[in-house]
C-alpha cells in the first residue's frame, strides 16, 4: 500500500500494517461486496442528495461509520486523502482501478483496463444487480440482514507471523493447500525471500530495499503485459517457460522442468548459503598511483591495478537483477507476439508479419520471436527474419509435415543465444535453411513427395477429403484471398472468420460438391463417379466471406454465383459476386467443370511458388491436383 498515506493513521491512531500472506481474494470480495452494498442504498429512497452521515443503514449506524470501520478513512481536518483499511500495493496494476473504480475515489484520470481489472469490475456488477434486486424485491430489511451476516458471520482465523522469514515459507506451504499459485507467483515470492539471505556486507539495506523494487517493478509490467488483453488474457506460466528457455535453457524431460530448475537450482536458498571464491580487480587509490607515474610503457602501468580473492555467494544480488529486468524486458514482446494489432511502437509491415506466424501457428518460434524483438533494434532485420520464420514453418510443416517439434531444440537453443549475443542473425537464417533442405531436390526445386503422400492418404480415405483434409488448406487460402486484396481498400474476410465454424469448416466452400446432383454431373459426364477427385481438388475449394447455409451449397453454379432473395426482396445470402475477392474471381467464370477446377489448380499451386519462393519440378503441380488420367475437357 501507500505508506505515505497511512503514516497519520498508524501513528496517530496506532494502527498497524500487515501484509497479507493468504485472503487477499476474500478480502477483496468482502470490501467489494460492502462498497456495493452502500451505492445501492445510497440510490434508495431519494438519497443521493444526502452525505453518508445522514444515511442510516440501521437505527443507529450510519453509512460514514461504516465506510470509516471496515473500508477507508479520510484524512482530518481536510479529508485531503483517504487511507484504505485493506488495498493493493502501489506496484498492483489494480491499485488505481480498485481505488476510483471500485472505492468511488474521485481525480481518477484515464484507467486502464486489464483482464485482472475485468475481474474486480464483473464482481462489483454482479453484486450491484444481486442487492438491488433484492431490494427491489424485499425492501431495505433484507438489505440490513445481509450487512449483519457479512460483518458478524463472516469470520476470519488470524495468524500473525512476525519472523520476516518465515512469511516467505508461509506463503509457498499455505497457498499449496487452496487454490494453486502460478509460477510466476511462487518464483516472486522466492526472490524476494532470497534478498532476506545475504549478508549486509553482501547487499547493504539500501541495496536490498532497490533489489526488491525490482522484482516489484518487474512483476508488475509482467502482470500488466499478461493481463493487457482483458478479453484474452495470456497464461502467466507460458510467458515465465518461454523466457526460462530464452534465458536459461531447454529441456525436453518433462512440461515443469523449468520451474523445478528456477525455484530448486537456479534460485535456490543453497546458491545464497554456499560461498565461492571470485577474483576481484581493483583499482590502486589515487595516492598510490602517483608513486608508479612514469614514462613507462603502457604494459608496465598494469601494475595499477592488483587483484583480491573474496569469498561471495554463489547466487549475487546482480544474478537477480539481471534476471528480474529481463523478465521485465521481455513481458512487452511477448504480448506484442501474440496481439500484434495492439502494439504500440512497430511498423504495420512488422506486425502484419506477427500476424502472418500466429495465424499459420507460431509454435517452438515464439522465445526466438520475443528474443528478436528484445535484442535487435532495426525493423528491417527483424521483418526479414520473421518472414523466413514463416516460409520455414509452412514449407516444413504444412507442406512436408514434418512431426511439430522437428528441430525445436536447435531453435530454443537459437533463442537463448540470440539473448546473450553469441549467435548473429545470419547464424538463424543459415539454420532455417539447412534445417528445411530436405524439402528440396539437388537442383533447388521442391521435392513435392511428402506432400503429395500426405494428400493422397487424404483423398483415398473414407471420407475422401483432398486438400479439404489439409491442416494448411485455411491459411493457405486466406493469403491467396490477401494478395487479391492487394488490387482493393476492401477487406472482405478476416482470419476470425475462418475460426468460428472449425466444426463443420463452412468458411470453406466445395465449388462442386461433394455429393453432387444430377445437374451437377452433367458437367463430369466424361469423369466416372468413382473417379471423383475433383471435388477435394485445391482448385474447386473456396474461400467464402460468410458462411453458407448447408443446404444451399449443392445448388447449380450459377445460382451459386448470385445472392439468394426471398419473396419479400430481402437478400437471405450472398453470392460469389458479392463475397470475397476470391469469390468474386470464380463468379467471373461461365461455368464449372473439370477444365475450370484444373486451371484453378494449377493458378493457386503458381501462386504458392511465388508467395513462398519454392519452385515445383516439371509436371509436380499436375500430379498435386489429383487429376491425372482424369478428363480435363
Amino acid at each position: 500500500k501507500d505508506t505515505d498515506s497511512e503514516y497519520w493513521l498508524v501513528e496517530d491512531h496506532s494502527y498497524k500494517v500487515y501484509h497479507l500472506v493468504d485472503g487477499q481474494q476474500r478480502l477483496t470480495t468482502f470490501v467489494i461486496f460492502l462498497q456495493t452494498l452502500i451505492d445501492v442504498i445510497k440510490e434508495k429512497n431519494n438519497h443521493s442528495n444526502k452525505s453518508e452521515k445522514e444515511i442510516y443503514i440501521t437505527d443507529t449506524l450510519n453509512l460514514e461509520t461504516v465506510t470509516s470501520r471496515y473500508l477507508f478513512q479520510a484524512k482530518p481536518p481536510d479529508n485531503l486523502y483517504r487511507t484504505y483499511k485493506f488495498g493493493y500495493t502501489i506496484d498492483n496494476p489494480s491499485y488505481d482501478y480498485l481505488k476510483y473504480k471500485i472505492f468511488n475515489e474521485t481525480g481518477a484520470g484515464s484507467i486502464e483496463e486489464t483482464f485482472y481489472t475485468l475481474n474486480l469490475k464483473n464482481a462489483k456488477q454482479y453484486f450491484y444487480e444481486q442487492l438491488n434486486s433484492l431490494y427491489l424485491d424485499s425492501g431495505i430489511k433484507e438489505i440490513q440482514e445481509i450487512y449483519k451476516k457479512l460483518t458478524k458471520k463472516f469470520l476470519f482465523n488470524e495468524y500473525v507471523i512476525e519472523d520476516e522469514f518465515d512469511v516467505f515459507v508461509a506463503f509457498e506451504t499455505m497457498n499449496n493447500r487452496g487454490k494453486k499459485l502460478s509460477d510466476l507467483e511462487l518464483l516472486k515470492n522466492r526472490l524476494i525471500y532470497l534478498t532476506t539471505l545475504y549478508s549486509d556486507d553482501e547487499l547493504d539495506p539500501a541495496g536490498r530495499a532497490s533489489l526488491r523494487n525490482d522484482i516489484n517493478n518487474a512483476w508488475k509490467e509482467v502482470y500488466h503485459q499478461l493481463g493487457r488483453n482483458e478479453k484474452r488474457p495470456l497464461n502467466d506460466d507460458d510467458f515465465l517457460k518461454a523466457h526460462w528457455i530464452m534465458y536459461f535453457k531447454y529441456s525436453r524431460k518433462r512440461g515443469n522442468d523449468y520451474i523445478d530448475f528456477l525455484l530448486d537450482e537456479q534460485f535456490s536458498p543453497q546458491k545464497v548459503h554456499k560461498k565461492i571464491e571470485y577474483e576481484v580487480t581493483l583499482e590502486l587509490p589515487e595516492e598510490q598511483r602517483a608513486d608508479f607515474e612514469s614514462d613507462e610503457t603502457e604494459a608496465e602501468n598494469n601494475d595499477l591495478e592488483e587483484s583480491s580473492i573474496i569469498m561471495a555467494a554463489s547466487l549475487q544480488p546482480q544474478d537477480i537483477k539481471n534476471y528480474v529486468n529481463s523478465l521485465k524486458e521481455s513481458a512487452v514482446h511477448w504480448f506484442n507476439s501474440h496481439y500484434p494489432y495492439l502494439a504500440t511502437g512497430l511498423e504495420e509491415k512488422e506486425k502484419h508479419a506477427l500476424d502472418r506466424l500466429n495465424r499459420i501457428g507460431m509454435g517452438y518460434f515464439r522465445p526466438l520471436v520475443m528474443s528478436l524483438f528484445k535484442k535487435v533494434k532495426k525493423s528491417d532485420q527483424r521483418i526479414e527474419l520473421l518472414n523466413k520464420i514463416e516460409r520455414f514453418i509452412f514449407i516444413v510443416f504444412r507442406l512436408c509435415q514434418s512431426r511439430s517439434n522437428y528441430r525445436d531444440s536447435e531453435f530454443y537453443n537459437a533463442a537463448r543465444e540470440l539473448d546473450q549475443g553469441a549467435l548473429k542473425l545470419e547464424d538463424i537464417k543459415n539454420k532455417l535453411t539447412n534445417s528445411s533442405s530436405f524439402c528440396f531436390n539437388e537442383d533447388k526445386t521442391f521435392d513435392s513427395k511428402y506432400f503429395y503422400d500426405y494428400l493422397y492418404k487424404r483423398f483415398n480415405s473414407g471420407e475422401r477429403s483432398g486438400y479439404y483434409g489439409w491442416n494448411g488448406l485455411r491459411y493457405f487460402l486466406y493469403e491467396y484471398e490477401l494478395s487479391l486484396l492487394s488490387q482493393s481498400i476492401q477487406k472482405k474476410v478476416t482470419w476470425e472468420d475462418l475460426l468460428k465454424t472449425p466444426k463443420d469448416k463452412i468458411s470453406i466452400e466445395h465449388i462442386f460438391p461433394q455429393k453432387p446432383t444430377e445437374a451437377w454431373k452433367a458437367n463430369f459426364s466424361n469423369v466416372a463417379e468413382e473417379n471423383y477427385y475433383y471435388s477435394g481438388s485445391l482448385g474447386n475449394l473456396l474461400l467464402l466471406s460468410m458462411s453458407i447455409n448447408s443446404s444451399l451449397q449443392n445448388n447449380s453454379f450459377n445460382d451459386k454465383k448470385h445472392p439468394k432473395f426471398d419473396d419479400s426482396g430481402k437478400k437471405i445470402r450472398n453470392g460469389y459476386s458479392d463475397g470475397s475477392h476470391s469469390e468474386i474471381e470464380v463468379s467471373q467464370e461461365t461455368d464449372w467443370n473439370p477444365k475450370s477446377i484444373k486451371d484453378r489448380g494449377i493458378k493457386l499451386l503458381n501462386f504458392m511458388e511465388e508467395h513462398w519462393d519454392i519452385r515445383f519440378k516439371g509436371g509436380a503441380k499436375e500430379e498435386l491436383l489429383f487429376l491425372l488420367n482424369k478428363s480435363n475437357s
